[in-house]
């Protein structure tokens, strides 16, 4: 069978980061999308966007699709994990094999956002309020996502993902 591909979603606060870090120490394929993937760029038509700075960035976080097709069809890594968020996620979102939310509770999500710096995405209160806006209507999160319980300690979390990955069969 060919590769499989998974996408670790969810909102801001909610661990995308340290789940891709963790899979990553545990030696699997994963790419942090937020970091390696990503550009400001306007969400309709994916041309690239400068000087968008502050909350007005967040609807303009884009990943490179290329870049996504071209890491699916490779086929050297039996698994790989993509961890992140992009407005253009509907552009890309059908190449994944699942997708998994991460989800915590109102209480998680303050107490990590109150550890960010504020040159950190949501360590800015105009950040802030949009993060807490989008978790309350949830409508950046794909429906048809597989909930995750991101309150847990993240090698809990990381082996949930896990065992549901190795459930669905072999890559």
């Amino acid at each position: 069978m060919g590769r499989k591909n998974y996408l670790i979603e969810g909102g801001s606060g909610t661990g995308k980061t340290s789940v891709c870090m963790e899979l990553r120490r545990r030696g699997y394929h994963a790419i942090n999308g937020d970091r390696e993937l990503a550009y400001q760029g306007d969400p309709e038509t994916g041309e690239p966007v400068a000087g968008i700075t502050g909350v007005a960035a967040h609807a303009h976080h884009l990943w490179r699709v290329d870049e996504v097709r071209a890491e699916v069809a490779d086929q050297r890594e039996a698994l790989t994990f993509f961890c992140g968020g992009s407005r253009n996620l509907a552009k890309f979102i059908d190449l994944f094999d699942a997708v998994f939310v991460l989800e915590v509770d109102l209480e998680t999500l303050n107490r990590r956002l109150d550890g960010r710096p504020q040159e950190e995405w949501g360590g800015r209160a105009a950040e802030r309020i949009l993060i807490e806006r989008l978790y309350r209507t949830r409508e950046e999160i794909p429906a048809c996502g597989i909930m995750i319980d991101a309150t847990a300690p993240l090698g809990k979390v990381v082996d949930d993902i896990l065992r549901r990955v190795h459930a669905a069969g072999p890559a």
